[in-house]
């Protein structure tokens, strides 16, 4: 039951822990100062006070579902393409973009049609090679590179591809407590006269009728089980509870038999050819951002507004750059979105996605090798699937495909958390960790942020809003220490990393079923989780070398 509850918390809703008394903010919060195991960002902004410096903007890109640009602690942040001319249907910055204002949808088309499903890409990969490989007596021996590399893949997708009883089983108590949630819901909106009401208020509501008291009893017992924060809306929770089954049920029916080539009837580009680009179009809110919306404002909403909640970086501009889908996104989706993100000015990109077999992986080892050179740093949460991914990988890594050469301007993000918040533990129990794959941890329970709709807010969790945080550290270095490169940035971060060191927080249970147990030390390869003030600090430090250096070398 557990694994199912943390598909729905984690993946979809990552509404969970309603306590009341865990502050909003607790992921940018300080340990001593505090009790909370944040980031010190207080600490970290009252340095850079002190030493009077001055930030220099930096873009951001997010690479994800979209962003709400009308959302009231975003809208402010937002990068504007300054060759670029809104809504004139020309690409006046000759980009092969038409009105990229503030970034790129690569998955419409110039109808304005967007895609919204993709399916998983282990079933994209068996029926993409099933006709050539499928019951056939295969000797490796005999094919070429390309062929043993389709056929490993087809080999995976195919070991991995059996119906899971788990999905089943989640899709049909899922379903059943949508099905009872609906019908409660119709009772009391009928009761309290109106459309729209968060679990809290529900709570306070002081219902008449006898129907109406045994509609709120269950709907408010069903919402606990499934961990629903306390300020989520029933229009919020019966929305995602939709779109999680519909999703859910596709892709059981896609191992079925082969899935509908939705890219092929709406995106229509030739898949194939990296260099077929130009496609796509520029509605960066498309369908469904309300992901990549919370991910924007954990980065950088706007600090000081008095308005929702404060991002970690008070110097940021956020590029949106859209590339995953409902299901798996594609690999040239990302590969391509990285080349516009660099190529338009971005300095730090996050990726808050994953997936665990990535066909051409080719394409994005040469996007990132591209960010490299234009010393750009990319960061991306390491996943939900609770699993050492120094064993099984979980894609885009920093490893070079072939190649015993990794990428140096790439983090990785495993999840934290606050034994306040989860049974004790400083290391969420859904998180990825690998001594050698995941470099740091940072927050990501409980994660209070921006999503789509003028003026809403929710908790989500999960790794994709520990990348975030680690995007917006990034980027407040990069900012107020203007010489760092993306190398020096990563190693600043890494370096800086808080240590826990008491025995209780020490030792954390990987995955629900407590097969493993590991340190924090050995879940990541820094040892730690990510601290703002100690980063800042050791920034000021590299800053003034690497000042002092370039000083040096003008006199010779």
């Amino acid at each position: 039951m557990k694994h199912i509850l943390l598909t729905l918390s984690c993946f979809y809703f990552c509404s969970a822990f309603a306590q009341t008394d865990i502050p909003s903010n607790w992921h940018t919060l300080d340990l001593q100062q505090d009790s909370f195991y944040g980031i010190s960002l207080n600490r970290a902004y009252h340095f850079l006070q002190q030493k009077k410096i001055k930030p220099n903007t930096v873009i951001v890109a997010v690479l994800d579902s979209g962003c709400d640009t009308l959302q009231e602690d975003l809208k402010n942040i937002l990068w504007h393409n300054p060759k670029e001319i809104p809504n004139n249907h020309i690409d006046d910055d000759n980009n092969g973009y038409v009105d990229d204002v503030f970034g790129w949808n690569f998955l419409g088309n110039k109808n304005g049609e967007n895609l919204r499903y993709a399916g998983d890409e282990r079933t994209r990969i068996f029926y993409r090679y099933k006709e050539q490989f499928s019951g056939k007596k295969i000797d490796s021996t005999t094919l070429s590179i390309s062929e043993k590399e389709q056929y490993k893949l087809w080999k995976q997708a195919s070991n991995e591809l059996n119906i899971s009883t788990d999905d089943e089983l989640e899709v049909a108590i899922t379903d059943m407590a949508l099905k009872a949630i609906k019908k409660y819901d119709k009772v009391l909106k009928t009761e309290m006269g109106i459309e729209e009401y968060t679990t809290a208020y529900l709570e306070k509501f002081e219902t008449k009728t006898t129907e109406a008291k045994l509609s709120k009893y269950n709907y408010l017992t069903t919402v606990k089980l499934l961990e629903i924060d306390s300020d989520e809306k029933n229009t919020s929770l019966i929305s995602q509870l939709e779109e999680y089954v519909e999703t859910k049920r596709k892709a059981i029916k896609d191992k079925e038999s082969a899935p509908q080539n939705y890219r092929a009837t709406i995106i229509k580009d030739n898949y194939n050819n990296i260099n077929d680009k130009y496609y796509g179009n520029s509605d960066v809110t498309a369908l469904s951002p309300r992901h990549g919306t919370h991910v924007s404002g954990i980065i950088a909403a706007q600090r000081n507004n008095n308005l929702g909640i404060d991002g970690v970086a008070d110097n940021a501009k956020i590029m949106i750059v859209r590339v995953v889908p409902e299901g798996d996104e594609y690999d040239k989706d990302v590969a391509l979105g990285i080349f516009y993100a660099v190529s338009n000015g971005a300095k730090v990109i996050n990726m808050s996605f994953g997936k665990g077999i990535s066909p051409e992986k080719y394409w994005i080892d040469s996007a990132v090798k591209f960010a490299a050179k234009k010393d750009v740093l990319l960061i991306h949460a390491a996943g939900n699937d609770y699993r050492n991914t120094d064993s099984i990988a979980s894609f885009p890594t920093p490893y070079f495909l072939n190649s015993t050469v990794s990428a140096h301007n790439f983090i990785t993000v495993g999840a934290s958390t606050d034994p306040k918040i989860s049974n004790g533990n400083i290391v969420a129990d859904f998180s990825n960790y690998g001594k050698n794959s995941v470099n740091v941890f940072a927050p990501g329970v409980k994660i209070y942020s921006t999503v789509q709709g003028v003026s809403n807010y929710s908790n989500l969790q999960g790794t994709s809003m520990a990348a975030p945080i680690v995007s917006g550290l990034a980027t407040l270095l990069r900012g107020y220490f203007p010489s760092l490169t993306a190398m020096q940035t990563k190693e600043i971060i890494e370096k800086s990393v808080f240590k826990p060191t008491e025995i209780a927080s020490v030792y954390v249970t990987i995955g629900y079923e407590s097969k493993e147990r590991v340190t924090i030390q050995n879940a990541c390869s820094s040892g730690g989780i990510v601290n703002a003030a100690n980063a800042v600090e050791l920034a000021f430090k590299i800053d003034a070398d690497n000042k002092k250096n370039r000083l040096l070398k003008n006199k010779k």
